[in-house]
């Protein structure tokens, strides 16, 4: 039996060196056949300390599948051996080998990329903070968009712009902060809708329903990027103390704010709430004063409200005035846009005294909840007020041909009203403060998408290695960010609609993630649980209302949304496919001390591992007898029998092992596996056995292949090579175990 020769290489069966770079795979095939492959020209060798071994030890006897008398069965092996063997090193040449990875994180631009704590793994001991201070944090994303929105609104809405404007509020205060409320009751970890609808599905179906929202989330944040250094800079351009230097250049004054910010990123900045403070209190303190002053302004003059009223009565009466306005209001939903952020910073928010000890005894922090609530309502209340205000004084005091598109307040409304009733100084003063928190926008949305794509991605199997890192997602982020720009021309008008609609998206998926818990809540003893989950269900009818009449006025979004969505599908299929031959175990546990106690007895070369897929004793026996039959096996025998867990879309597992004796021989199971092969791929590293006996099936290749990327199932024999090769090229000083491949 081949064994340790102690300076390495590669033997026969007879202990005769073969090689030392390279394993000849040898089939013995009826009169006629001969066929020979070299393993290292396929990359399909186990390096310098282990063997493939297709032949049995005893050679007077072949295994049935090599008899000569059975030719067509011995060409259907070889054919699905053959085929199989492709089919893996295909999957193995997508990878990037962790060898060469490691030997990259060693040179200079590795260390930079890849410097760093990973994002997938949570930070503990984060500071909490009182609530009036979190809310900030949210305002510099919510409360930024007062830089573009009521341009874009009297764009869209015109002489209905105060109207419509009102249809909003009242959608965020009864359906908006409703549902919120809702999830920070239910999502108070900081996951937001999409790990709410996510729970309340599994398997495919829950991974594609959170790939679909992650796109449109994608489009919110990076248009929230985009869209935020556009219109800073054009604030920058119509301020007339720079439009000299600036007037025809906004693209790229927009590139240079999101190369600034990428280079922010990339340097390791982390939001500080102090910061963001001192910079968005300030900014809604200009606003009130413009607003103020523009609304003293008119009352001071009577015929300008007279002209509106006389106009918007024009339109018909009260009732069609309002019904015109709820059927453009969905163009005015950049006004929903801080909802999500504000359950995103959940965790940042004290809970105060009733919070203490929840960490311990595992219930909600009612204390957190509650201080979030309080948190949205504020955000709500503020961004209500300003926005009404700034549309009633815009639409009386800005000409149509000021905010077309193109003219000097399109986009830039009330910086328009700065400068143009407070002079130049002031609104010079106000452009800064504005360019200021549209740029921390972008910062928080891009410290969204770093704390979103790493929490579900790499989770999935579905993101490669270094999307876990900041660096590296920051360089990305900023490619995707250019890409927009150029293709939108930093037009602030149409990047509008595309961020509408993701926004739309996320707070749809919000109000049915509310609806199904609140149906599935919903009891006859308690028959008011039926009113509320009507409610939110009604609810749920004007978002989605919203949505589609967005959607056909303005397809921007659902256009760029769907490439997003396409991207990330394709993607994360390809990276589920290149990462199936990683180990995929997170972690094992024994279910008995006695378990662990036998499986201490029998590591390091104590005895051979059978994996076998019928958990039957007179199963095991047969098994035991072709082994001794065709193999000269030195040791006992361990039978490895693992069973998958009812989700077989989970990427990784956490392994519960019970090890039993049967005879002379041991039974190992393992519950809980994502993966037939890759779990036994791990407990063979983890028990180091003398060989390992893995059975070849003779069904349908493709099907093997996809069952084995989907399900885990699949053709075991050779996948479980496959990912011991990956392991161990990673992991070269580990002693490797003589695997056998026998056919079934």
């Amino acid at each position: 039996m081949a064994g340790d020769h102690g300076s390495g290489g590669v033997f026969d069966n007879d202990g005769d060196r073969i090689r030392s770079s390279a394993v000849p795979l040898a089939l013995k095939l009826p009169v006629g056949f001969q066929f020979s492959l070299t393993a290292a020209k396929l990359d399909f060798s186990f390096g310098e300390d282990c063997l493939l071994i297709l032949q049995q030890k005893t050679k007077s006897h072949w295994p049935p599948v090599f008899r000569r008398q059975n030719h067509e069965k011995s060409l259907r092996c070889f054919l699905i051996l053959s085929s199989l063997q492709f089919m893996i090193v295909c999957l193995s040449s997508l990878h990037t080998q962790p060898s060469a990875a490691k030997a990259s994180r060693r040179s200079a631009l590795g260390r930079f990329l890849f410097t760093g704590s990973r994002l997938d793994v949570p930070e503990r001991g984060e500071h909490t903070h009182p609530w009036y201070l979190v809310l900030w944090l949210t305002g510099v994303d919510y409360f930024s968009t007062l830089g573009y929105a009521p341009g874009i609104a009297l764009i869209a809405a015109g002489v209905l712009c105060l109207p419509a404007t009102g249809v909003l509020v009242l959608v965020t205060i009864f359906g908006a902060f409703p549902i919120y409320a809702e999830v920070a009751a239910r999502s108070y970890a900081g996951q937001g809708s999409i790990a709410l609808l996510e729970n309340l599905f599994s398997g495919w179906k829950s991974k594609i329903f959170v790939l679909v929202l992650l796109g449109f989330a994608g489009t919110d944040f990076v248009i929230t990027m985009t869209l935020s250094a556009a219109d800073a800079a054009r604030h920058a351009a119509e301020n007339p103390y720079l439009h000299t230097f600036l007037g025809q250049h906004t693209i790229e004054v927009t590139l240079a704010l999101l190369g600034l910010l990428a280079a922010v990123f990339l340097a390791g900045f982390s939001e500080a709430i102090l910061v963001v403070t001192a910079t968005t209190i300030p900014y809604i303190a200009l606003n009130i004063w413009v607003l103020g002053y523009a609304l003293d302004l008119v009352f001071r003059r009577p015929e300008l409200l007279a002209n509106w009223t006389r106009v918007l009565h024009g339109r018909g009466d009260w009732t069609a005035v309002f019904i015109a306005s709820a059927l453009v209001f969905p163009k005015l939903a950049l006004g929903l846009s801080g909802f999500e952020t504000g359950v995103s910073v959940m965790p940042l928010v004290s809970g105060g005294k009733d919070d203490k000890g929840m960490r311990e005894i595992h219930e909600a922090p009612r204390g957190r909840i509650r201080n979030t609530r309080k948190l949205l309502v504020a955000a709500a209340a503020i961004m209500s007020l300003l926005l009404l205000l700034s549309s009633f004084v815009a639409t009386l005091l800005i000409p149509e041909s000021a905010y077309r598109e193109g003219g000097p307040a399109s986009g830039r409304a009330i910086a328009y009203l700065a400068h143009s009733i407070l002079g130049n100084k002031f609104g010079s003063l106000y452009d800064l403060a504005t360019i200021l928190v549209l740029w921390l926008a972008g910062a928080s949305a891009m410290t969204g998408l770093l704390s979103l794509i790493p929490r579900y991605l790499p989770r999935f199997g579905m993101a490669p290695t270094w999307v876990a890192y900041r660096r590296p997602l920051v360089l990305l982020l900023l490619t995707i960010d250019v890409v927009v720009t150029l293709i939108f021309k930093a037009n602030v008008e149409r990047q509008g609609s595309a961020y509408a609609t993701g926004v739309l998206v996320l707070i749809l998926s919000a109000a049915v993630s509310v609806a199904l818990a609140l149906w599935q809540e919903s009891s006859s003893e308690r028959p008011l649980s039926y009113v509320r989950a009507g409610y939110f269900s009604i609810v749920t009818l004007v978002f989605a209302y919203t949505l589609v009449l967005n959607v056909i006025e303005r397809p921007d979004g659902v256009i760029i949304g769907s490439c997003f969505i396409f991207l990330l599908l394709t993607l994360s299929g390809l990276s589920r496919y290149r990462r199936a031959t990683e180990m995929r175990v997170s972690a094992f546990e024994f279910v008995d001390p006695t378990s662990e106690q036998l499986w201490n007895s029998i590591r390091n070369k104590k005895v051979n591992l059978i994996p076998h897929h019928r958990d039957d004793p007179r199963y095991r026996l047969e098994l035991k007898e072709k082994i001794n039959h065709y193999y000269k096996l030195e040791g006992g025998l361990a039978y490895l029998f693992v069973r998958l867990i009812d989700n077989r879309s989970e990427f990784y597992s956490s392994l519960r092992v019970r090890v039993t004796r049967e005879g002379d021989h041991y039974v190992i199971e393992a519950r809980g596996a994502s993966a037939i092969a890759n779990t036994i791929a791990f407990l063979t590293d983890e028990l180091h056995p003398i060989s390992v006996v893995l059975g070849l099936t003779r069904r349908n290749v493709m099907k093997q292949s996809l069952a084995f990327v989907l399900w885990g199932e699949g053709e075991t024999g050779l996948l479980v090579y496959s990912v011991l090769v990956k392991f161990w090229e990673a992991h070269p000083n580990r002693e490797h175990p003589l695997l056998f491949l026998m056919s079934e």
